[in-house]
């Protein structure tokens, strides 16, 4: 099954209360971004966004410039169906992350448990070659850790260090903080994720 075909089918048959991912609040997320030196009308993206919530905490938090991805239509369409009338603040794009051609650059760049599911160089050689192109600000990535699942929706995910996740993205983004979290899923179980922050380096220094 193709991976759009497999989200199409998972958001078209599971509420949010049967998907692990589920977060009332994505605290960890909110307090990266808050933290980062931006203005409320410097542009930020969410990265398989879906129909989690952080859109909706950015916009209570007066952040004007907002952009959801998710390779779902579905996905979107319970994100705006569920916002109402705040949806029209929102840019909305529907593509595979691997596939997708920035129109804009980003002050912020969000990423929770989409990047762990790029299980080939080749899928993270494209995901990161967009990162380079259009970020020029920061990058907050949350990933399933060393002692977190190794699947996720049936589908295989790739486990991250803080020094593996460093890695990854050092050549244009400098490592500011790594945090762990314990996150509680809507059926008592937890995952251990662990989330990383990065800052855009000096033009001289890449």
């Amino acid at each position: 099954m193709e991976r759009k075909e497999h989200w199409e089918t998972v958001y078209q048959t599971k509420t949010p209360q049967e998907v692990s991912w589920t977060q009332e609040i994505p605290q960890t997320s909110l307090d990266f971004i808050t933290s980062f030196p931006i203005s409320k009308s410097d542009p930020i993206m969410d990265v398989g966004g879906g129909d989690g919530k952080l859109v909706d905490f950015l916009l209570e938090n007066g952040y004007e410039n907002i952009t959801v991805l998710d390779i779902s239509e579905k996905a979107i369409q319970r994100a705006q169906q569920r916002l109402g009338m705040l949806a029209g603040k929102v840019t909305w794009i529907v593509s595979d992350i691997t596939e997708f051609v920035p129109q804009q650059r980003y002050a912020v760049w969000h990423d929770r448990a989409a990047f762990h599911f790029l299980t080939t160089e080749h899928d993270r050689n494209a995901y990161l070659r967009i990162v380079n192109q259009c970020v020029d600000g920061f990058l907050v990535v949350g990933t399933f850790s060393e002692s977190g699942p190794l699947k996720c929706s049936g589908l295989e995910i790739q486990q991250y260090a803080p020094e593996s996740l460093k890695q990854q993205f050092e050549s244009h983004f400098d490592l500011l903080q790594v945090k762990e979290e314990v996150h509680k899923t809507p059926f008592d179980t937890t995952q251990n994720f662990i989330f990383g922050s990065f800052k855009r380096k000096a033009k001289n220094d890449v």
